[in-house]
């Protein structure tokens, strides 16, 4: 793909630096799932002093879920943890394949492949823990954020510049639509209107 045959000048600057494969393995992402202590969040767990457990998202990436979501490409949510938090945030944000207290993250995007109706090449992944090393290593499309141990880095295709909980996800959407050419639809006069309240 050239970058001239781009629907919209954002996504010509978007892949300006990312290199023809990574934009080939993003442009044939169908189902996108994500970590989210240190991907959807910057990792760190915040404990009130009756045990409450408080986490802080990014409405950058909570907006770049819902677009791929409006584009066709289906969201999923993977962790290792288990709680009530991120059902409240998945909620809101209309996903609805959410997997908690995952160990075997590699299994379960087996069976997403094969509920959704992939390929392996056709999922993408973005963590950044040894929990999703194999995950990363079985789907076509492997994410990873900047903080990342380097034996976990290793293993994806891209790394975002930003970090987790703080817009990495949001680049990682956009990559994907823009990969897709779908990312400049969102530039239209009523798009934002029919988009919703940002997230």
């Amino acid at each position: 793909m050239k970058l001239s045959d781009l629907s919209h000048p954002a996504e010509a600057l978007i892949l300006a630096r990312i290199s023809p494969a990574v934009v080939e393995r993003a442009r044939q992402v169908r189902t996108m799932a994500f970590d989210v202590d240190g991907v959807l969040t910057d990792g760190r767990l915040w404990y009130g002093e009756h045990g409450e457990l408080i986490k802080c998202f990014h409405a950058l990436d909570g907006h770049g879920l819902k677009l791929l979501r409006e584009s066709g490409i289906t969201v999923a949510l993977i962790t290792g943890r288990e709680g009530p938090i991120l059902a409240r945030r998945a909620a809101e944000l209309g996903i609805s394949l959410v997997y908690q207290g995952v160990r075997d993250k590699a299994r379960v995007i087996a069976e997403l492949a094969q509920q959704q109706g992939c390929t392996l090449a056709e999922i993408g992944y973005m963590g950044d823990d040894i929990i999703d090393l194999a995950a990363l290593q079985r789907v076509g499309f492997a994410a990873s954020v900047p903080d990342a141990p380097a034996y976990v880095s290793q293993a994806a295709h891209w790394i975002s510049s930003r970090h987790g909980g703080d817009g990495a996800v949001r680049e990682c959407c956009d990559l994907i639509l823009a990969s897709q050419r779908r990312l400049g639809a969102f530039f239209a006069p009523n798009a934002m209107r029919m988009s919703g309240a940002i997230q």
